[in-house]
């Protein structure tokens, strides 16, 4: 029984997940979510108690995914802004996502520690490698590795009709400018 009701909300995540990523927490519907899911909508509430602790437990559990298949080694920051681009275009709906989270969550929901803590660990390593002299200290760790953020979801951030114009760089061309952009941060 246990491993049926892990089943279960397994399903509903990730049911959850393509939902909230095409209409956002206020456009998703319990009912689509629990169809996709074989499952009932009196399950998510059981589950997840409301709509929204539904989507808190979807974006939780992407940040949590992200953070541990995307590590960072402060002295290759392009390598680590390369991976992040690589996680965006295999997984579009953590974009998504996250986008919704900023317009319908993120003031109700306080800081997610998860975020919070691996923000954290991350500039605490860049400071350190400024100090050994690995990484130019033109800009503060908070900074660069707001820039390296930034660079690495540049393609996703933009709109579909922008995609149509920049036409002729494709996936790596994409990847390349990305690596080459935090690279030229780290120049003296």
């Amino acid at each position: 029984m246990r491993g049926d009701s892990r089943a279960t909300r397994e399903r509903l995540i990730k049911a959850a997940t393509q939902e909230f990523a095409a209409h956002g927490i206020a456009g998703g519907r319990v009912e689509r979510i629990a169809k996709a899911a074989r499952s009932n909508k009196a399950q998510i509430y059981h589950y997840f108690g409301s709509k929204e602790a539904l989507f808190d437990a979807v974006f939780d559990a992407l940040v949590v995914q992200a953070t541990q298949e995307v590590t960072m080694d402060p002295t290759d920051l392009p390598g680590y802004a390369g991976r992040l681009f690589d996680g965006y275009e295999r997984m579009p709906e953590v974009s998504r996502l996250a986008a919704w989270y900023r317009l319908e969550r993120a003031e109700q929901h306080g800081p997610i520690r998860s975020i919070v803590d691996s923000s954290l660990d991350k500039i605490d390593a860049i400071g350190r490698a400024q100090k050994e002299g690995k990484l130019p200290d033109r800009f503060s760790p908070a900074e660069l590795l707001t820039l390296t953020l930034t660079l690495a979801a540049t393609w996703t951030a933009q709109t579909p009709e922008y995609h149509s114009v920049a036409r002729g760089s494709g996936y790596a061309g994409r990847r390349r400018v990305i690596t080459d952009a935090v690279a030229a941060l780290l120049r003296p």
